[in-house]
């Protein structure tokens, strides 16, 4: 399965075309500062032009841009770089991993507990695991006691953030009167799922660092063949006879609500710091369950209400 993830082949293309893209990007990005310098010299000018103060409050107002400019790029350049390393961490700890590298496994640790320092819910976890570390001989075990001490509280708190998203998408959806409006909505809480769940793993993700990781959230379905979901989801329903007990609006909300999730789930695989070995991975029928029951008490509220 990971030489079908990720072939040599394509990756060649791939990094043909970021390279192309970053040329461009950074020769339009020089060009529109030069532009933007050139404008604002100009402006200085001609206040200076016509009062000394005016020149002055121009100088003061330009390197107030300039400096909230600089800070922004900063701050983007930082989260771009947070990420990078999240993703090597990840590979190193695969790579850990599968050699039982017990050294490897302590940096990785190590790394991983810096992390997720500012998580109140791991500071248990980071206790133990300094007691720990240097008693525990195989790598694996390092690795999968960090895993249930560091994620698996923020695992928990990930998975309700998926299943509030889906909830208010079941609803929103059962309700709305045009599709479109469907399709727009459940773009929005897709969004915002995958900020919320990078701050929660990683922190902010930055502008730039947004597109990133939905790119590789698609990705990810992609190769997963996640996006392809439609007729399985309808056959969970039915197979678990949720179908039935739901209208057809709700039933299509229900359905909306479940692409959410799924879309949900894809995003921890692919912002999680360590992949799913020693913690159960989230899976689409624990969602579908409570998704439902959820769907059936609202609708069983505004039939009482409608009565």
């Amino acid at each position: 399965p990971e030489t079908v993830v990720a072939p040599p082949p394509p990756a060649v293309p791939r990094r043909k075309r970021f390279r192309l893209g970053t040329l461009f990007f950074t020769a339009v990005g020089l060009i529109l500062s030069l532009a933007a310098g050139l404008w604002a010299d100009r402006f200085i000018r001609d206040l200076f032009a016509r009062a000394d103060w005016l020149g002055w409050l121009g100088i003061g107002l330009v390197a107030a841009a300039a400096l909230a400019a600089l800070t922004l790029i900063g701050r983007e350049l930082f989260a771009l770089a947070r990420l990078a390393s999240v993703e090597r961490m990840r590979r190193r700890a695969d790579d850990a991993h599968e050699r039982d590298d017990a050294r490897a496994a302590r940096a990785v640790v190590e790394d991983l507990s810096a992390l997720l320092a500012g998580h109140p819910d791991t500071a248990a976890g980071r206790r133990r695991l300094g007691e720990l570390k240097n008693d525990v001989i195989d790598g694996r075990d390092l690795l999968g006691i960090a895993e249930k001490d560091l994620l698996a509280p923020i695992d928990r708190r990930a998975r309700k953030l998926v299943l509030d998203a889906a909830k208010r998408v079941s609803v929103v959806t059962a309700v709305s009167p045009r599709a479109l409006m469907d399709v727009g909505y459940v773009m929005f809480e897709a969004t915002r799922l995958v900020r919320r769940l990078s701050e929660l793993y990683c922190g902010r993700p930055g502008f730039l660092g947004f597109f990133r990781l939905a790119r590789n959230v698609l990705a990810h379905l992609a190769v997963t063949g996640s996006m392809a979901m439609g007729e399985t989801l309808v056959q969970q329903l039915v197979g678990h006879g949720i179908a039935a007990r739901l209208s057809a609006r709700l039933g299509e909300g229900v359905v909306n609500g479940m692409m959410t999730a799924r879309i949900g789930i894809a995003a921890i695989d692919a912002i999680r710091p360590l992949a799913f070995r020693a913690v159960e991975r989230p899976g689409m029928g624990d969602f579908l369950k409570a998704l439902a029951q959820f769907t059936a008490k609202a609708e069983g509220g505004s039939g009482e209400k409608a009565g």
